[in-house]
């Protein structure tokens, strides 16, 4: 009996089916063709996406090449761009990344002025003294940064400010040579060596911690020494009888500018080791971690003991004794501006900020990677052991002095040398840690953030965040740590991302990156008006 084409072929596919093995999944027809529409369909999306990416240079490096942007791409103020990391919180991301490319090659703080102001003034243009030009020589320092433009004839006029840069611009000296300058006008109220009474400084800097005391006490010194103006520094961690003898120390009798931690002044302060009645400029730098609750009730207890209602900022006459307020960060907590209001004016405070504050550095290698927590210390060791001896210093940021104690146990079982530094530490065992590294005797350091604020790290050519920082403010601040000012390469940055909470935040970073704004919610104004009922 003859079959018909329908017939035929279902015969031929049962006879076929007979012969399958029992284990073999058979897929119907009609749903085998369906994915294969499907998958045809996805290819030629890719391919698509792929094609509208002209070639050229990319802003954001993306592993799937369809999230890539290049650098001719702009994003719209109001437009959400399509992030890499829109995904990352579920369990299928873990793997994935994309990485920043750098657009410049040299620091925002680097650039020249505009080019209808030409080079821009040198520091004799300036007006600075010779013998603080003959420091600068010492240290081996050129042609003003950006914020040493902006900051230098803006605070030699007396006015308190805020000054406000991107971390590695060089603020230190933004505000260490005009402040210095204007001790040397008025060298007639040193007082002499040995005379009755506590010490009684006309400058003081307050810094966060013992190490950026130390680092900007060199430089200090450095400046000073030309001109015979002593420099102190005032730190805690031992006796009160070693608070006397670090303020007397030396030769030269009684300092002329004081650098010193919050605790330690505190301390000395109300003891009578210390007086501030002569102060003529006080300087806090690193503004937001000294806001910290830490550091909040002794840095205003020493607000108190400083004439600064009696040096309001405005025209003074020559006899007017007056304290200038300078207040130096890369990022400003809410409640500084409350603090000062109880001792100062602070509506007359300058603000003096550069164009880059708050933006993420354009000339550094930024790389996120979502990974599982288990996979975090595999991935370091890699990078550790990838990393070339010849490639610079190397950071390695943990959110916590528990981590930090637990990855140099296991650093020590994989001989990496290394050194550790964190707050839980006593001052006798930090002491040296930081430069030591500086010097380049160690080549990697596991540390807190209390290493990503305000230190000289021109060496390191790679930090690694193991753990992803707390908020934007400390991203900021740890990314700054390569690409510095005096820096020999730009250096990279590798974050692990492992958190739900992280992903919260590199969405953001990808999201500033991609429209090439600012990132959100940091502010850098000190002269807002008090909250309501506040």
């Amino acid at each position: 009996m003859a079959l018909g084409r329908g017939g035929a072929a279902a015969a031929t596919r049962a006879a076929a089916g007979a012969q399958l093995p029992e284990n073999v999944v058979r897929v119907p027809w009609a749903l085998r063709l369906r994915l294969q529409r499907g998958t045809q369909r996805r290819r030629r999306g890719q391919e698509a996406a792929a094609a509208a990416v002209r070639p050229g240079k990319l802003l954001l490096r993306s592993r799937r090449p369809e999230l890539s942007q290049p650098r001719w791409q702009t994003v719209g103020r109001w437009e959400q761009p399509q992030l890499v990391s829109a995904g990352w919180k579920h369990r299928k991301a873990y793997g994935d990344y994309f990485q920043l490319e750098p657009s410049q090659q040299a620091a925002p703080a680097l650039q020249g002025p505009p080019p209808d102001a030409g080079q821009g003034p040198s520091f004799a243009e300036m007006g600075l003294r010779p013998a603080l030009l003959a420091g600068l020589e010492a240290l081996a320092v050129g042609r003003p940064t950006a914020v040493q433009r902006l900051a230098i004839p803006a605070l030699r006029r007396g006015r308190s400010a805020l000054c406000a840069a991107e971390t590695g611009s060089g603020k230190t000296l933004a505000y260490l040579l005009p402040l210095l300058d204007g001790l040397l006008a008025r060298p007639e109220g040193l007082p002499p060596a040995g005379s009755a009474g506590p010490p009684a400084p006309r400058g003081l800097v307050v810094l966060p911690s013992r190490e950026l005391a130390a680092q900007v006490g060199a430089v200090a010194a450095a400046l000073c020494r030309p001109a015979g103006l002593p420099v102190r520094g005032l730190m805690g961690g031992g006796a009160a009888g070693g608070l006397r003898r670090q303020l007397r120390a030396g030769p030269a009798g009684a300092p002329a500018v004081l650098l010193g931690t919050p605790g330690a002044l505190r301390e000395a302060l109300r003891r009578r080791f210390l007086a501030l009645e002569r102060l003529r400029w006080m300087v806090l730098d690193e503004a937001d971690v000294l806001m910290d609750e830490s550091f909040a009730e002794p840095l205003e207890e020493i607000l108190a003991h400083a004439p600064l209602a009696a040096g309001a900022p405005g025209p003074a006459g020559p006899d007017e004794v007056r304290t200038q307020v300078v207040v130096v960060g890369a990022t400003f907590p809410t409640g500084l501006s409350e603090m000062l209001r109880k001792f100062t004016d602070v509506g007359r405070f300058l603000t003096l900020g550069t164009q880059s504050l708050h933006r993420l550095p354009p000339h550094v290698q930024q790389k996120f990677v979502r990974l599982k927590g288990q996979d975090k210390l595999p991935e370091l060791l890699h990078l550790l052991k990838e990393h070339p001896a010849s490639g610079g210093a190397v950071l390695i940021f943990c959110n916590s002095a528990s981590t930090v104690n637990w990855m140099g146990y296991i650093l020590d079982d994989h001989k990496i040398k290394h050194l550790r530094l964190q707050g839980q530490m006593s001052a006798a065992a930090r002491a040296g840690i930081f430069a030591s590294f500086q010097k380049g005797d160690v080549s990697v350091l596991i540390c807190t953030d209390l290493a990503s604020r305000g230190l000289d790290t021109s060496s390191v050519q790679l930090v690694v965040n193991y753990d992803f920082p707390d908020t934007l403010q400390d991203y900021l601040h740890r990314v700054g740590r390569v690409g510095r000012v005096g820096s020999k390469a730009p250096g990279a940055v590798v974050s692990f991302v492992t958190h739900r909470w992280d992903v919260d935040l590199v969405r953001k970073i990808e999201t500033a990156a991609r429209k090439r704004t600012g990132l959100p919610g940091l502010d850098a104004s000190i002269n807002k008006p008090p909250p309501k009922g506040g």
